[in-house]
């Protein structure tokens, strides 16, 4: 799985309509309707605004798509189709059109919001996707300086800490190093 390192965008004009996309990294549907809120604001006077998300959540990959008013399948499912197929997870597609007054036809539809998004999804960088678990811990102070350099080189970071008789953190790291990480530090782990 793969998810989306920055946001990307692309624009083309198909038989007089034009369409612009936007590919944006996102982690929840809230994220998802931000993300479209904003992007429908910057294009008030557009006629559509179709869209495919895919979201990796606790119960799996949750995924949906709009064509938005367009003939059914012919929007929001070839943006899906490109998702899934480049196998991305956390990531909005949404695709804007300005109708050109000449009708596409559900193939020319089809190509044409497809092709367009695979324009912003081009533009955009793309990373593995790792899963971090936050873990809870208790170190000596003198571990500190450590721990954070163990943190960085794996992409981990500190979600929480307070200062008492010892340290106590909550960390996020790679759902792999966990048990490797806990044993190289000898930390209380609860």
């Amino acid at each position: 799985m793969q998810i989306l390192i920055d946001t990307g965008f692309a624009e083309q004009t198909i038989t007089k309509s034009r369409f612009i996309a936007m590919a944006v990294p996102c982690t929840s549907e809230r994220e998802v309707g931000s993300a479209l809120r904003a992007f429908a604001a910057k294009h008030p006077t557009a006629h559509h605004l179709a869209y495919a998300f895919r979201l990796k959540t606790e119960d799996g990959i949750v995924q949906r798509f709009s064509d938005a008013g367009e003939p059914s399948g012919t929007a929001g499912m070839p943006v899906l189709k490109l998702l899934e197929g480049r196998n991305l997870i956390n990531a909005c597609v949404g695709v804007i059109r300005y109708y050109g007054g000449i009708n596409l036809g559900t193939g020319g539809l089809a190509r044409a919001y497809g092709g367009t998004a695979k324009l912003a999804l081009d533009a955009t960088k793309v990373a593995d996707y790792v899963e971090m678990k936050s873990v809870r811990l208790t170190i000596a102070y003198n571990q500190m300086d450590y721990l954070t350099k163990a943190l960085s080189k794996c992409n981990g970071g500190i979600l929480d800490k307070a200062f008492n008789e010892h340290i106590e953190l909550i960390v996020s790291i790679p759902a792999a190093d966990v048990a490797d990480f806990v044993n190289r530090f000898a930390i209380k782990n609860y």
